[in-house]
């Protein structure tokens, strides 16, 4: 949602449909704790911070229709603003107020100057871009059109591996770029991938891939959704593409995981080696040299693994990597 900040410290999301009060408190909350989630997490209204909701906003025109409707349009739009109390506010008013500096505009801004489409590409041409891992054509073709992200999410369910992998890949980076101008619409994909791995039935082939990638490569924007990929791990069969996800982010941003280290020792004793393999290189990333003893243990596992690297698919071992993470240290 748009968010944006008022001179006596308020912050504001704005819901244009009116019907998603809850999602526009959490976006203002966690923004104005400077996407600190457990700081806003632990904060109590009236206690921690003032709230107000202004109904019949029209963000295209920037104003407030009493009445609920404007040119034969119906209003529904809803500011939802909030304050913190002065001594949380200083712990995070100097991170909004760089976020803000660097803010991008609206949607209703940025349509009147969009560039056109140049040309429409097919699916043949676009699976050939992705087969080739040429990530600059693609973005290219993201920033005309962003509706390429649906198209390259296609090829996640792929049954070729290394295509696979590099599609989550090339999703993520794409997703960047889309995310800088259009946040709702990686939002939406991040959904729909979620709702993908939990749903029993269907393929989470690639789906935790791309959700790493996309996570790791914005973390900025997206780094609220990580915490739904904790309660995967307590699912056997979809333990390691947690962790493969959770070590994706952590390569980029280890800060987001650094202080739950501790939560990921059990997984070094896990009898599925795809997991033991992907949670050493997981503390690896997290520079975790408390557990330095547990990573030595492994170096004499010999199973082995498939990693995914920059468009390349690599056989290596649990003891391998436990050796590589320990040379991190």
């Amino acid at each position: 949602m748009p968010v944006g900040t008022c001179s006596c410290g308020a912050v504001y999301a704005c819901d244009v449909t009116g019907r998603h009060s809850g999602e526009a408190l959490i976006e203002s909350l966690v923004f104005s704790c400077d996407m600190d989630w457990d700081l806003a997490w632990n904060l109590l209204p009236e206690e921690d911070y003032l709230y107000e909701i202004v109904d019949h906003y029209d963000l295209a025109n920037h104003v407030i229709v009493p009445g609920g409707f404007f040119e034969g349009r119906r209003i529904s739009g809803v500011l939802f603003f909030v304050r913190l109390h002065k001594d949380v506010l200083e712990v995070s008013a100097d991170g909004v107020r760089r976020k803000m500096e660097d803010a991008v505009p609206t949607f209703y801004e940025r349509k009147m100057r969009r560039r056109p489409v140049k040309r429409r590409v097919s699916k043949t041409e676009l699976e050939q871009l992705v087969r080739d891992f040429n990530a600059d054509a693609l973005i290219e073709l993201a920033r005309e059109d962003p509706k390429i992200i649906r198209m390259v999410q296609r090829f996640l369910y792929s049954g070729d591996r290394l295509f696979r992998q590099r599609a989550a890949d090339l999703l993520g980076r794409i997703a960047a770029v889309v995310g800088e101008s259009e946040p709702k619409a990686v939002s939406n994909l991040l959904q729909n991938l979620f709702y993908a791995v939990s749903d029993t039935a269907a393929s989470t082939w690639g789906a935790f891939e791309a959700i790493g990638e996309i996570i790791a490569r914005k973390p900025d924007l997206f780094a609220g959704y990580m915490p739904q990929l904790y309660p995967f791990l307590t699912d056997a069969t979809r333990r390691s593409q947690t962790v493969q996800a959770l070590a994706r982010i952590a390569a980029s941003v280890p800060q987001l995981l650094r202080k739950i280290t501790f939560h990921f020792i059990p997984l070094l004793k896990d009898p599925d080696p795809e997991v033991r393999g992907q949670t050493v290189r997981l503390l690896g990333y997290l520079q975790a040299s408390e557990l330095k003893d547990d990573m030595v243990e492994l170096l004499p596992d010999e199973h082995e693994l498939i990693l995914y690297d920059s468009g390349r698919l690599e056989r290596t071992s649990v003891g391998a990597i436990a050796a590589e993470a320990l040379r991190r240290l």
